[in-house]
C-alpha cells in the first residue's frame, strides 16, 4: 500500500461519512480511468492508488485500523474490500464485460447493476423514437403581418419509408437476426492495459443496435426506415404577429420510428420594415409634413393608415410634434377583436425659399404681428 494519505488522494477528511467517501472516489475513479486517459501511465498510476484508498476506506475494520496505525494498520485488517477488491486492488482480477463504459461500471458496483447496456440500447431501438422537429425562416410584409396572411412552402422532411412500411427490409423480404451481434444490439471488445483487461460494448454497427436486420435492405431508403420527401405545405399566419414571432406546425417535422411521434416545424417569422409606418407593439406610428401656414391656419388633410385613407383635422395653431391618435387605425391584436391605434405625429414644414410675392406677404404678417426683426434677402425666388 503506498505510504501516501489515503484521505488526501480522494481529496476528504477525516470523519467524512460513507456516502461522501463513495462519492469522492467516483468521482477521482472516473477523473484518472484509463479509457479515459489512454497511454497515460500517470494515469493509471493514479487511478490505482485512489482504488486502493477507496478498497480501505469503505471496509470498516480496514478504516479503522489505517485510522489506528496508518498504511500499516490497514494490511493488518481483514475482509472484503468494497465492490470485490478485497485483499488489495488488482486489475486483472477484474472482467468488466457487458458494461457500456466507466458509468455502467460504477453503477454496478455501487447500486448492484441492473440491465446492462445490450438490454437497454436494445430496449430503446425497441421503444417508439419520436420525429426531429425542424426549423425555417419566413419574410413577410409589414402588412401582412397585421392582418394575418396564408402562404405556400415547399418543405423537405423525412417520412416513413412506403415502400418497406419503416422496416428497412425490400418488400417479400424477412426481417432476421444479426449475426454479427447474435441479436443483442452489442459488440463487445477487449481492451488490454497495463492494468489488465477491460472488456466495453459499442452499438452493433451492422443492426445500429437493434439486433436484428434485413435480408435484403430497402432500396428505396437504403434500410433506413425513412427518407427524405418534399411536400407543399401551407401556413396561415394570424394576424399581429410581430417580427421575431415563432409559428409551430405539429406534424410537420420528421415522422417518427417505430410508430413514434412526429416533430414539429417552427417558423421564425421576419417581418420586412415598411417605408410609411413603423410599429409599436400593436400601435402603428407614422409622420406627416405640414407646411407652417397650414399648422398655423388649420386645415383638413388625408393621412395614410393601414386600414386605407382617412381624413384628420388640424386645428388652428398646431404644434410641431404634436401626435394625434387615431383610434382602432392600427394592428389587430391576435386571439381578440380589440385593435391598436394609429399615432401620427405632425412635422412642420418651413420654406427654404420664397418669391418676391410671399416675402411681401410676409412682411405684412410681421408687421401686423407687432415683431422688431430686420428680414434678409437671401434665398428669395424671382
Amino acid at each position: 500500500m503506498s505510504n501516501k494519505d489515503l484521505y488526501q488522494l480522494l481529496g476528504i477528511e477525516r470523519g467524512t461519512s460513507p456516502d461522501q467517501i463513495k462519492k469522492a472516489y467516483r468521482t477521482m475513479a472516473n477523473k484518472y480511468h484509463p479509457d479515459k486517459n489512454p497511454n497515460n501511465p500517470e494515469a493509471e498510476a493514479k487511478f490505482k492508488e485512489v482504488s486502493n484508498a477507496y478498497e480501505t476506506l469503505s471496509d470498516p475494520q480496514k478504516k479503522q485500523m489505517y485510522d489506528q496505525f496508518g498504511s500499516a494498520g490497514a494490511n493488518m485488517g481483514g475482509g472484503q474490500g468494497a465492490g470485490g477488491f478485497g485483499g488489495g486492488y488488482n486489475a486483472q482480477d477484474f472482467d468488466f464485460g457487458g458494461f457500456g463504459g466507466i458509468g455502467d461500471i460504477f453503477e454496478t458496483f455501487f447500486n448492484q447493476g441492473g440491465n446492462s447496456q445490450s438490454r437497454q440500447s436494445k430496449k430503446q431501438r425497441q421503444q417508439a423514437m419520436p420525429g426531429e422537429d425542424l426549423e425555417m425562416s419566413m419574410r413577410i410584409k409589414f402588412e401582412e403581418a397585421a392582418f394575418g396572411v396564408q402562404k405556400t412552402i415547399k418543405l423537405r422532411r423525412v417520412v416513413a419509408c412506403e415502400k418497406c412500411q419503416a422496416t428497412g427490409a425490400e418488400p417479400n423480404s424477412k426481417v432476421v437476426r444479426c449475426q454479427r451481434c447474435e441479436g443483442s444490439g452489442m459488440i463487445k471488445e477487449v481492451k488490454r492495459t497495463i492494468l489488465g483487461q477491460i472488456v466495453t460494448n459499442r452499438e452493433c454497427d451492422s443492426c445500429r443496435g437493434e439486433g436484428q436486420i434485413a435480408e435484403q435492405v430497402c432500396q428505396k431508403c437504403t434500410g433506413q426506415k425513412r427518407h427524405a420527401k418534399e411536400e407543399t405545405v401551407k401556413v396561415a399566419i394570424p394576424q399581429g404577429v410581430d417580427d421575431g414571432a415563432v409559428i409551430r406546425l405539429r406534424g410537420k417535422g420528421n415522422e417518427g420510428l417505430q410508430k413514434g411521434n412526429e416533430g414539429a416545424l417552427y417558423i421564425h417569422l421576419q417581418v420586412e420594415p415598411s417605408s410609411k409606418f413603423k410599429r409599436k407593439d400593436f400601435d402603428v406610428l407614422s409622420e406627416i409634413e405640414l407646411h407652417i401656414l397650414q399648422v398655423t391656419l388649420g386645415d383638413d388633410i388625408e393621412v395614410e393608415t393601414i386600414h386605407g385613407k382617412e381624413i384628420l383635422t388640424i386645428p388652428p395653431g398646431t404644434q410641431p410634434e404634436k401626435v394625434f391618435r387615431l383610434k382602432n387605425k392600427g394592428v389587430p391584436k391576435m386571439n381578440s377583436g380589440d385593435i391598436g391605434d394609429h399615432l401620427l405625429t405632425i412635422k412642420v414644414y418651413v420654406p427654404k425659399k420664397i418669391n418676391k410675392v410671399e416675402r411681401e406677404l410676409y412682411l405684412k404678417l410681421v408687421e401686423e404681428a407687432g415683431l422688431k426683426m430686420k428680414p434678409g434677402k437671401s434665398g428669395l425666388l424671382w
